[in-house]
């Protein structure tokens, strides 16, 4: 049976009940809540003062079978995503795009040839400067001090602000009923949503409280999605981030979106 509105907020919940409370959500999930900079605890998957980020290694990514989309169905199965095949109403949280449409940016001469035909997975970007929660006049969407861009559905009056203020494409709008698009039984652990409503990626923000890392990282074939602290040392990411070449797309917008493509 679905989760309501009150379950949810408990799972999710430590993500600052409904936005307003995100320093202390923080001391509920770190050990060491309060005073300075605390590393990331691998084991507890909590961070405190730091900042969650994702990268994708494209060349493991592309080493995968070209059809993989494990990543994608892992995450709408868990999420209640619906499956809607019409592309005007369709609903995704994480999706494929070729070089020029994820990187419009990005401008080389010679694009190489499996680059230019390979498919990136996409998803909310959590910017360090989301627009998206500028625009949202009810407060739906909120950013966390870790970083996490939320979005409570159940608030959303589906006025698609949002939607036209993120320059990512990464969020969805409901045209209609999407417990009447869903494949199988819904999953018990998020709550399905209504009609009308908008919604996205979360960084699987209600995993993340149970000491679980996102599902699309988990259930990557190749280990081609890092997710951790983007601001501790220790962390790998850190150190892929600190050897290797990324790119993040379209960065002269200011948006500093936190997924990052180490080609």
């Amino acid at each position: 049976m679905p989760v309501d509105r009150r379950d949810f907020l408990k799972i999710a919940g430590l993500a600052g009940a409904a936005g307003l409370g995100g320093a202390r959500a923080l001391e509920a999930l770190a050990e060491d809540g309060k005073g300075e900079w605390q590393p990331f605890d691998r084991a507890k998957k909590t961070v405190t003062n730091g900042r969650w980020a994702m990268v994708v290694l494209v060349r493991k990514c592309m080493e995968a079978d070209e059809h993989c989309h494990q990543c994608m169905t892992a995450c709408h199965e868990a999420h209640n995503v619906p499956h809607i095949d019409d592309p005007d109403d369709e609903v995704k949280w994480i999706w494929r795009q070729g070089f020029h449409g994820t990187f419009p940016e990005q401008e080389p001469e010679i694009v190489p040839g499996d680059l230019h035909h390979f498919e990136f997975p996409v998803l909310c970007n959590h910017c360090e400067n989301p627009p998206c929660v500028r625009v949202c006049p009810t407060r739906t969407t909120w950013k966390r001090e870790d970083g996490v861009v939320m979005m409570d559905m159940h608030r959303c009056i589906g006025c698609r602000y949002c939607i036209a203020a993120c320059p990512y494409g990464s969020r969805s709008f409901n045209w209609s009923d999407p417990r009447k698009h869903l494949n199988g039984e819904p999953h018990s652990t998020f709550p399905t949503r209504s009609r009308g409503v908008v919604e996205k990626c979360n960084f699987c923000a209600e995993r993340l409280a149970r000491g679980e890392w996102p599902v699309c990282v988990e259930t990557c074939p190749n280990d081609a999605l890092l997710f951790g602290d983007l601001r501790n040392p220790e962390d790998p990411i850190y150190e892929v981030l600190h050897s290797s070449y990324a790119v993040r797309r379209k960065p002269s917008l200011g948006t500093q979106p936190q997924v990052y493509y180490v080609i």
